[in-house]
Protein backbone atom coordinates (compact mmCIF):
# COMPACT_ATOMS: atom_id res chain seq x y z
CA UNK A 1 0.00 0.00 0.00
CA UNK A 2 1.18 3.51 -0.69
CA UNK A 3 -0.30 6.98 -0.14
CA UNK A 4 -1.77 7.00 -3.65
CA UNK A 5 -3.88 3.94 -2.76
CA UNK A 6 -5.60 5.60 0.20
CA UNK A 7 -8.65 7.07 -1.60
CA UNK A 8 -9.43 3.64 -3.08
CA UNK A 9 -8.76 1.93 0.26
CA UNK A 10 -11.29 4.25 1.90
CA UNK A 11 -13.82 3.55 -0.87
CA UNK A 12 -13.40 -0.22 -0.47
CA UNK A 13 -13.64 0.09 3.32
CA UNK A 14 -16.88 2.06 3.03
CA UNK A 15 -18.31 -0.53 0.62
CA UNK A 16 -17.32 -3.59 2.67
CA UNK A 17 -17.88 -2.16 6.17
CA UNK A 18 -20.71 0.39 5.81
CA UNK A 19 -21.65 0.03 9.50
CA UNK A 20 -18.08 0.63 10.67
CA UNK A 21 -16.94 3.85 8.98
CA UNK A 22 -13.43 5.12 9.53
CA UNK A 23 -11.96 8.37 8.34
CA UNK A 24 -9.22 8.45 5.75
CA UNK A 25 -6.97 9.83 8.49
CA UNK A 26 -7.03 6.42 10.22
CA UNK A 27 -5.72 4.62 7.12
CA UNK A 28 -3.20 7.39 6.48
CA UNK A 29 -1.87 7.17 10.03
CA UNK A 30 -1.60 3.34 10.02
CA UNK A 31 0.33 3.50 6.73
CA UNK A 32 2.67 6.13 8.15
CA UNK A 33 3.21 4.29 11.45
CA UNK A 34 3.63 0.75 10.08
CA UNK A 35 3.85 0.65 6.27
CA UNK A 36 5.01 -2.98 6.21
CA UNK A 37 1.66 -4.00 7.72
CA UNK A 38 -0.46 -2.27 5.06
CA UNK A 39 -1.16 -4.35 1.95
CA UNK A 40 -3.40 -4.06 -1.09
CA UNK A 41 -4.79 -6.69 -3.43
CA UNK A 42 -5.13 -5.93 -7.13
CA UNK A 43 -7.43 -7.53 -9.64
CA UNK A 44 -6.32 -8.71 -13.09
CA UNK A 45 -6.93 -5.21 -14.46
CA UNK A 46 -4.72 -3.61 -11.80
CA UNK A 47 -7.63 -2.08 -9.88
CA UNK A 48 -7.63 -2.50 -6.11
CA UNK A 49 -10.01 -5.22 -4.93
CA UNK A 50 -9.08 -5.29 -1.26
CA UNK A 51 -6.63 -4.40 1.45
CA UNK A 52 -5.28 -5.37 4.85
CA UNK A 53 -4.11 -2.93 7.51
CA UNK A 54 -2.17 -4.26 10.48
CA UNK A 55 0.14 -2.86 13.12
CA UNK A 56 1.80 -3.87 16.38
CA UNK A 57 -0.64 -3.84 19.28
CA UNK A 58 -1.25 -5.03 22.80
CA UNK A 59 -3.16 -8.24 23.33
CA UNK A 60 -6.77 -7.62 24.48
CA UNK A 61 -6.39 -3.87 23.86
CA UNK A 62 -7.71 -3.14 20.36
CA UNK A 63 -8.03 0.47 19.28
CA UNK A 64 -11.56 1.84 19.30
CA UNK A 65 -13.26 2.25 15.93
CA UNK A 66 -12.21 5.34 13.95
CA UNK A 67 -9.49 6.31 16.42
CA UNK A 68 -5.98 7.52 15.75
CA UNK A 69 -3.13 5.76 17.55
CA UNK A 70 -0.66 8.70 17.44
CA UNK A 71 2.16 6.17 17.96
CA UNK A 72 2.69 2.44 18.11
CA UNK A 73 2.72 0.82 21.56
CA UNK A 74 6.17 0.54 23.13
CA UNK A 75 5.52 -2.98 24.37
CA UNK A 76 3.55 -4.65 21.60
CA UNK A 77 2.47 -8.23 22.22
CA UNK A 78 0.71 -9.00 18.93
CA UNK A 79 0.28 -7.93 15.34
CA UNK A 80 -3.21 -6.46 15.27
CA UNK A 81 -5.22 -6.86 12.06
CA UNK A 82 -6.94 -3.50 12.15
CA UNK A 83 -8.94 -4.04 8.98
CA UNK A 84 -9.24 -6.55 6.17
CA UNK A 85 -11.64 -5.77 3.35
CA UNK A 86 -12.19 -7.66 0.10
CA UNK A 87 -14.76 -6.69 -2.49
CA UNK A 88 -17.58 -9.21 -2.91
CA UNK A 89 -16.45 -10.08 -6.46
CA UNK A 90 -13.13 -11.55 -5.24
CA UNK A 91 -14.26 -13.36 -2.11
CA UNK A 92 -13.69 -17.09 -2.24
CA UNK A 93 -10.62 -16.72 -4.46
CA UNK A 94 -8.15 -17.39 -1.63
CA UNK A 95 -7.13 -13.79 -0.95
CA UNK A 96 -8.28 -13.90 2.67
CA UNK A 97 -6.30 -17.06 3.32
CA UNK A 98 -3.25 -15.50 1.62
CA UNK A 99 -3.57 -12.43 3.86
CA UNK A 100 -3.54 -14.62 6.99
CA UNK A 101 -0.43 -16.48 5.77
CA UNK A 102 1.32 -13.25 4.78
CA UNK A 103 0.56 -11.41 8.01
CA UNK A 104 1.46 -14.47 10.12
CA UNK A 105 4.91 -14.37 8.52
CA UNK A 106 5.14 -10.62 9.14
CA UNK A 107 4.20 -11.16 12.80
CA UNK A 108 7.02 -13.68 13.22
CA UNK A 109 9.51 -11.39 11.47
CA UNK A 110 8.61 -8.48 13.73
CA UNK A 111 8.80 -10.53 16.93
CA UNK A 112 5.09 -11.08 17.55
CA UNK A 113 3.91 -14.50 18.57
CA UNK A 114 0.29 -13.98 17.57
CA UNK A 115 -2.16 -12.12 15.39
CA UNK A 116 -5.22 -10.49 16.95
CA UNK A 117 -8.35 -8.94 15.44
CA UNK A 118 -11.89 -7.87 16.09
CA UNK A 119 -14.21 -9.93 13.88
CA UNK A 120 -17.33 -8.10 12.68
CA UNK A 121 -20.18 -8.73 10.23
CA UNK A 122 -20.63 -12.30 11.49
CA UNK A 123 -17.13 -13.21 10.27
CA UNK A 124 -15.85 -14.93 13.44
CA UNK A 125 -16.45 -18.43 12.06
CA UNK A 126 -14.43 -17.62 8.91
CA UNK A 127 -11.50 -16.42 11.04
CA UNK A 128 -11.78 -19.44 13.36
CA UNK A 129 -11.44 -21.76 10.36
CA UNK A 130 -8.09 -20.02 9.75
CA UNK A 131 -6.82 -20.79 13.25
CA UNK A 132 -8.07 -17.80 15.24
CA UNK A 133 -9.39 -18.52 18.73
CA UNK A 134 -11.53 -16.71 21.26
CA UNK A 135 -9.54 -16.64 24.49
CA UNK A 136 -11.21 -16.76 27.89
CA UNK A 137 -11.51 -15.07 30.21
CA UNK A 138 -11.58 -11.76 28.40
CA UNK A 139 -10.73 -8.65 30.42
CA UNK A 140 -13.89 -6.64 31.29
CA UNK A 141 -12.56 -3.51 29.55
CA UNK A 142 -12.45 -5.44 26.27
CA UNK A 143 -16.24 -5.82 26.22
CA UNK A 144 -16.60 -2.02 26.36
CA UNK A 145 -14.44 -1.59 23.24
CA UNK A 146 -16.15 -4.46 21.42
CA UNK A 147 -19.58 -2.91 22.03
CA UNK A 148 -18.80 -0.16 19.50
CA UNK A 149 -18.38 -2.85 16.85
CA UNK A 150 -21.82 -4.42 17.29
CA UNK A 151 -23.35 -7.33 19.14
CA UNK A 152 -21.62 -10.00 17.01
CA UNK A 153 -18.09 -8.58 17.47
CA UNK A 154 -15.53 -11.10 18.68
CA UNK A 155 -11.91 -10.57 19.68
CA UNK A 156 -9.86 -13.41 18.23
CA UNK A 157 -6.20 -14.44 18.49
CA UNK A 158 -4.05 -16.71 16.31
CA UNK A 159 -0.74 -18.05 17.59
CA UNK A 160 1.91 -17.83 14.84
CA UNK A 161 4.87 -19.54 16.50
CA UNK A 162 8.33 -18.46 17.38
CA UNK A 163 9.82 -15.73 15.19
CA UNK A 164 12.27 -17.09 12.61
Amino acid sequence: MNAGDLPEVSRIGDAVHPNFPESGAVFEERLRLFPQGCRVAEGADGALVGYAVSHPGRLFDPPALDTLLHRLPEEASCLYLHDVALLEAVRGAGLGRAIVVDLSALARLTGSYCLALTAVNNSAAWWQRRGFLRLHPEPPELSVKLASYGADAAYLVKPVGVPA
